[in-house]
């Protein structure tokens, strides 16, 4: 289907693009942009975007969609409902499923899923260690083979620090990234971030040693392994420091950061709020002000949901026994304008870090070629949203099967109104 996107602001960061344009679309390929559109084009479809920002389809690279195993919290169809309303059209799944992601039949069973949707792009990570147990590697290449574009050990920290030697030496050889969330296993078992508020409520913390103990480790063996590493859900000012202090060292380390330690702190729990009970935990002010400095100058570079659905009777629960998680998916693209406003930072930086900066590390992984941003022949992954729809977050009215987040009944303004993946219209 031939489809024109008329009196839109077109925002392509990848290539500087930001101006009033008319985009192209035939055959899933961006026919062309503005004066580039061919002179005999003819659109079966007319998508008008007055009043909208016409965007590369956002790319999430946390995202949980509970399958297999998890089908009670969440299933793919309700999750990638819930990404192509919120304009993702790219998603990075962790291997902490049930059986975990560590066989390749597994992965190309679960992208087989994921393609006859026939809505977001899925990108599976792979385990690390044979059933994240931390013991044995698993065949990285197999996985890779599969559809893997990195291998992480998911929320499961990486006890033996020799294992953690030798898969990072054996992706080094390979050239495969390794993600990892930074957090050392003993001093990261609490709930809530360590601090007056975690005292105040009795709730056992979780220092910030815990994540910079764990970014230390990682860099010496990065340096002395040579491998390629995307640190997940950076929490903390000191982590962002230790990660400014690596990048400047010219060391292959990349991160992200999550809506909920981006726009909330731990006085956000509230009278013990499980709907806050986050993973990584909500730290202090000065550790958010830290984030948003690290995410605008580039320290940090991506955006995530962290999307994480929850059943109703796993949260309804004293805030230390609840599951940690929360719906994030569609409201990425809200929170990351928000950001992009109260910062200083600009919607320009806001949309980068949705779109072609998380889409600069899949193409690292040699999976992501094309995604994140609109070029004449390339692919035409859009969101058309507009930045002035205002709304407020109703945990019911959303379209993940995880109906829990800390941001319910929060006024939001940003919001999707068509999602195109290849050339399909898939929301809107």
């Amino acid at each position: 289907m031939n489809i024109h996107i008329t009196n839109g602001r077109v925002i392509d960061p990848a290539s500087g693009t930001d101006k009033k344009a008319d985009i192209a679309i035939a055959d899933g390929k961006i026919a062309g942009i503005g004066s580039s559109i061919p002179a005999g084009f003819k659109a079966d479809r007319t998508i008008d975007a007055t009043g909208c920002i016409v965007a590369p389809g956002l790319v999430d690279l946390a995202a949980r969609l509970r399958e297999p195993g998890y089908e009670h919290e969440g299933m793919l169809e309700s999750e990638m409902a819930a990404a192509i309303a919120g304009g993702v059209t790219s998603l990075v799944c962790p291997p902490d499923t049930d059986p975990v992601l560590d066989e390749p039949g597994l992965v190309e069973m679960l992208k087989f899923r994921a393609e006859k949707l026939q809505r977001a792009r899925l990108f599976p990570l792979g385990a690390l260690t044979r059933g994240l147990a931390g013991g044995v590697l698993t065949e990285m290449a197999e996985l890779t083979e599969a559809g893997c574009i990195g291998f992480s050990q998911a929320d499961v920290p990486l006890a033996d620090t020799q294992v953690l030697q030798r898969a990072l030496s054996y992706a080094s050889t390979f050239g495969y990234t390794v993600w990892l969330r930074p957090q050392d296993r003993d001093l990261g078992k609490g709930v809530a971030a360590s601090g007056p508020l975690a005292t105040r409520l009795g709730l056992a913390g979780v220092p910030v040693s815990a994540e910079t103990i764990a970014i230390f480790t990682i860099v010496e063996l990065m340096k002395a392994t040579g491998a390629r590493v995307h640190l997940c859900r950076i929490s903390s000012a000191r982590g962002v420091a230790l990660v400014r202090e690596a990048k400047a060292q010219g060391l292959p380390l990349t991160c992200d950061v999550s809506i909920n330690s981006l726009h909330l702190a731990d006085t956000d729990i509230g009278y013990f709020d499980s709907r806050a009970r986050l993973n990584p935990p909500l730290r202090q002010q000065g550790d958010r002000e830290a984030l948003s400095a690290g995410l605008a100058d580039g320290t940090i570079d991506a955006l995530v949901s962290d999307h994480t659905p929850v059943e109703a009777d796993a949260k309804t629960l004293p805030f230390a026994e609840a599951e940690p998680g929360a719906t994030g998916l569609e409201l990425l693209l809200p929170l990351a304008l928000q950001w992009g406003e109260r910062s200083g930072a600009g919607v320009a930086r806001a949309v980068e870090v949705i779109t072609s900066a998380p889409a600069r590390l899949l193409t690292a992984a040699d999976a992501g070629t094309g995604i994140g941003c609109l070029v004449e022949g390339g692919v035409a992954d859009v969101c058309v949203f507009d930045p002035a729809l205002e709304w407020q977050v109703q945990p019911d009215a959303l379209k993940s099967q995880g109906k829990h987040t800390p941001f319910a009944s929060y006024p939001m303004q940003g919001r999707a109104r068509h999602t195109l993946v290849a050339g399909r219209v898939v929301h809107g």
